[in-house]
């Protein structure tokens, strides 16, 4: 799999905060929401790549050791919105409110 967000790859993703970061997923997740709803498969596709991506910096980030778990979750409950598992009976836009909630912060705290 390439690197979408290269500059952020690179080192800037992990100067944001953790609210900053999990906001930035939260934007993805809604450009996924949005896609679904338009039926484009193409832009659908790009933003759940980006999402999982930005999940994954997160998780590698070295100063999220305390939060891993819930980072890990957050990134469960919306891959299991994706497959339409239902098997954490989880949907996007429960994802999309959680993420919501960190973009604010973000905003408040900036």
């Amino acid at each position: 799999m390439s690197v979408l967000h290269s500059n952020l790859a690179s080192g800037r993703w992990f100067e944001l905060t953790l609210y900053e970061q999990m906001g930035n997923i939260g934007s993805e997740v809604g450009r996924v929401i949005r896609a679904q709803k338009q039926n484009d498969k193409v832009a659908f596709d790009n933003a759940v790549e980006r999402s999982l991506e930005l999940f994954d910096l997160t998780i590698s980030d070295p100063r999220r050791k305390n939060q891993l778990k819930e980072i890990a979750r957050a990134r469960e409950v919306f891959v299991d919105a994706l497959l339409e598992k239902t098997t954490l009976n989880s949907s996007l836009a429960d994802s999309d409110k959680y993420l919501m909630q960190f973009a604010i912060a973000a905003k408040i705290n900036s």
